[in-house]
């Protein structure tokens, strides 16, 4: 009995029939605190039998671990950074999966009248007038980039900035803590925001800009240059990322009856 258990044991060892495929997935920060993946990881399991490990980091980061080959995949929303990974023989290829919108949160209050702001640009110059507290993420994620070309969009610096602007070095969720804690303008991505349960007195202020647009894409590894990555892998999780059954859960995925993210992969 006992050598029979030990062969069936040996068998599906080699056979790999006891386990699900494994994959890695770096993600951004905004994506993971949205809960979207709480939704789709299992239904990925379920239709693929393959579990994708997380690496949850902003998006310079995310981009690094693809760049050394530590991750399968990554799954991020800076554009130009993916691009420039393309570009450099990291990646075989970029496919946009979804989008939402940036939004600017702040005090109830409003001090620095966001809210009656024409547009993004003059959203962020009222800021600085007032030097009202405001929070950057400051970690190279892809909010960040796009905060950074908004600042600069808006004939602003914001490395020349005084002590009212506070760069953390952290995530999505760590920011906004820091945000609500000093009742604080940030910039966030709405699916973060709507997901965010420690709000205290922050609202949001101003939405809509069309420069606001976030697009998330899915680039990934380049096999060639990381022979170790599971290119085959990733091409199926990118099948099921554009398909259908993706489309309905991501177009359907609510908090509070607000739609966080809107499917627009080309099939």
């Amino acid at each position: 009995m006992k050598q029979l258990l030990l062969g069936t044991v040996t068998g599906l060892l080699l056979t790999g029939a006891a386990w699900a495929d494994e994959m890695k997935l770096a993600v951004t920060t905004s994506f993971h605190n949205s809960g979207l993946a709480e939704i789709l990881l299992p239904e990925i399991k379920a239709d693929l039998d393959l579990d994708v490990q997380l690496l949850v980091v902003g998006t310079g980061q995310a981009i690094r671990l693809g760049e050394a080959g530590d991750v399968d995949a990554i799954l991020v929303h800076s554009q130009k950074a993916e691009e420039k990974f393309l570009a450099g023989g990291n990646g075989t290829h970029r496919r946009e999966i979804m989008y939402n919108d940036f939004v600017f949160i702040g005090p109830k209050t409003d001090t620095a009248g966001v809210a009656a702001a024409k547009d993004a640009a003059s959203a962020l110059q009222l800021i600085a007038e007032a030097a009202a507290p405001f929070v950057s993420r400051g970690d190279d994620s892809g909010t960040h980039k796009k905060e950074l070309s908004l600042w600069a969009a808006a004939g602003l610096d914001a490395t020349g900035f005084d002590s009212w602007y506070r760069a953390v070095g952290a995530g999505m969720g760590a920011a906004l803590n820091t945000a609500s804690g000093m009742e604080a303008y940030i910039m966030a991505d709405r699916a973060s925001w709507l997901n965010f349960a420690n709000k205290g007195n922050l609202e949001l202020l101003f939405a809509g800009d069309p420069v606001l647009f976030n697009q998330y894409a899915y680039l990934p590894v380049n096999p060639e240059k990381h022979p170790h990555a599971k290119n085959d892998l990733a091409m199926k999780l990118e099948a099921w990322l554009t398909s259908d059954r993706a489309k309905e859960l991501i177009n359907t995925y609510k908090i509070n009856g607000e739609t966080l993210f809107v499917f627009n992969a080309k099939q």
